[in-house]
This record gives C-alpha cells, sequence and structure tokens, in this order.
C-alpha cells in the first residue's frame, strides 16, 4: 500500500511545482570563466534569463568577451592588471605549449609560462576589494551560483555567500573531481588526463597511471598555491582546493562517453553533452 500512495503521490508534487504560483523563477549570481569556456556558457546563461530567472553576471573590467552579454545585469569590478598584460602572458603560454607540446599534466601545471593563470587566479581578490560589490552580493539574497570552475572564484564566491552551487564545466584540473564528489577513480581501467592510455591498459601502463595520479597529489596544490592563499584570506580560515570543489551541489559536464571513456559517477554529476564554443551557424549555400 506505501509504494501505491508514493507512485500518486510523486505527479501530485510535480504538477504542484509545475503550476503558476507554485512554480517561481529564481535569482542566479553568475561567475564565469572568460575566453572559449564564456563562448560556451554564454548560451545557457542567456537562456535561463530567457525562462525568466533574475541572472546577475559578476566579471572583471578586463577580459576578453565576457562584456558582450544580452538583456543580463552585469556587475563588474576593477583588476590589477591591463588587457595587455593579460594578452602578454597568454601569448607566452600559448607559445610555451605549442612548441613544447607537455604530454604530462605535471609538465603542464609546473610550466615557467603560468603566469596568465596567476591573473585569472587574482580575480577574486579584485573583486572582494570592491566592498560596494560585496555589499550588493551580500543584500541581494541570491538562490544560487553558476560558475566557472576554471579560475575557482565562484567557488569562492559560493562558500562566502553560503550558496549552493552549480558548475558548468568540461572536468577540472587533477584529481578534484573525483575527490570532491567521493568518486571511485578505477585507476586501473580509467586512464588519467594526458596519459595516452585507453580504458585497456598493459599491466606497465597501469602502473604509470598510478604514478601520474600520484603525482597529481603530490604537486596539483603548488598550481593552486595563489588561489587557496586568496581564498583563505577572504573566508579568514585556512581552505585547501578540495575544501572549495567538494561544496559543489551539481556538477553539469560537458562531456560524453562517445569521447571520454567510461568510469564511475556519483548522483550530482550530470553529463549535457559536448557543448564547446560558439553555436554553428548554417552553412552557406554553395555557388551556382
Amino acid at each position: 500500500m506505501a509504494p501505491a500512495i508514493l507512485t500518486g503521490f510523486l505527479p501530485l508534487c510535480m504538477c504542484l511545482l509545475l503550476t503558476p504560483g507554485f512554480a517561481e523563477a529564481g535569482k542566479l549570481l553568475v561567475v564565469p570563466m572568460d575566453g572559449s569556456h564564456w563562448f560556451t556558457m554564454r548560451p545557457v546563461v542567456e537562456k535561463l534569463a530567457h525562462r525568466g530567472h533574475e541572472v546577475v553576471l559578476v566579471i572583471p573590467e578586463v577580459s576578453w568577451y565576457l562584456g558582450s552579454s544580452f538583456n543580463l545585469t552585469v556587475k563588474t569590478y576593477s583588476t590589477s592588471y591591463t588587457l595587455e598584460n593579460l594578452n602578454s602572458e597568454f601569448q607566452k603560454f600559448s607559445d610555451f605549449h605549442w612548441k613544447a607540446q607537455p604530454r604530462s599534466l605535471l609538465l603542464m601545471l609546473m610550466s615557467p609560462s603560468n603566469k596568465a593563470f596567476d591573473y585569472f587566479f587574482s580575480h577574486c581578490k579584485s573583486l572582494f576589494e570592491d566592498t560596494q560589490l560585496v555589499k550588493y552580493l551580500k543584500e541581494s539574497s541570491f538562490d544560487a551560483v553558476f560558475l566557472d570552475p576554471f579560475d575557482m572564484c565562484g567557488l569562492i564566491v559560493a562558500k562566502y555567500l553560503s550558496l549552493p552551487s552549480v558548475v558548468f564545466t568540461r572536468g577540472v584540473f587533477c584529481h578534484y573531481l573525483e575527490e570532491a564528489t567521493q568518486c571511485p577513480m578505477a585507476l586501473s581501467y580509467v586512464p588519467r588526463d594526458f596519459s595516452g592510455f585507453s580504458d585497456v591498459m598493459t599491466f606497465g601502463q597501469r602502473l604509470w597511471n598510478h604514478i601520474r595520479h600520484l603525482e597529481e597529489r603530490l604537486f596539483c596544490h603548488y598550481f593552486f598555491k595563489n588561489v587557496v592563499e586568496i581564498a583563505s584570506e577572504i573566508l579568514q580560515t585556512t581552505i585547501t582546493a578540495s575544501d572549495l570543489f567538494s561544496q559543489i551541489s551539481i556538477w553539469l559536464l560537458r562531456r560524453d562517453f562517445v569521447l571520454n571513456y567510461p568510469k564511475p559517477v556519483m548522483p550530482n554529476m550530470i553529463f549535457i553533452g559536448g557543448i564547446n564554443c560558439c553555436e554553428g551557424k548554417p552553412l552557406s549555400k554553395p555557388r551556382p
């Protein structure tokens, strides 16, 4: 009898939630990442606004593409660097990786050309130095934070405001996705990023896969050292990268098992397909 009651009760709840007056639009704080990350995220944010959600976008004044938004409330904050600084450092980063083409995550994370990441990681310090903006965020009573975790600023903002967070990403550096979601890693069957292995590994490849994972755990915290220090200063307590990633409520993952090897997942990891960069345009008609 109990299961029958529950079966009838759940559709009734859904009907009530979808009835006007019961289902209301939410107030969403969006903390995006610049570059191609924003090309991917912008259509989703605009669709949320189109469906009636109140969307507030918080972005730095210096950016490549973040200013190109439509019908959104935008709040900006100043940065400690100029667009010329950012372009220069990113060009160095791009040139190094184009020439060296590092084949391990360790080589990429420890590259001397990574100053561009320091600029990205400094966003949050600049944001929280804007006292008027911080006051506005506190008083706005947002329902959730929609963010790209690449520069980790959205994670810091969500923790500071004690808000649930929804992450929109293709993945994160190192082991933090599995660690934050308490998801099994299955290192004997799931190759680590940049390993070049398939899901059918020899004993030697499995051994190297475990070594690469060990490298991540030993060295990744050096890569996130600056942003973790900024987070600890803002939150006035000792924070680790794992603390920031483990608070995430929902992971919207832009990946698909067609392109990625099957792996264990958790209930809050939702695969939404390989959405990347700009929306495709119709092909032009060939000339007669």
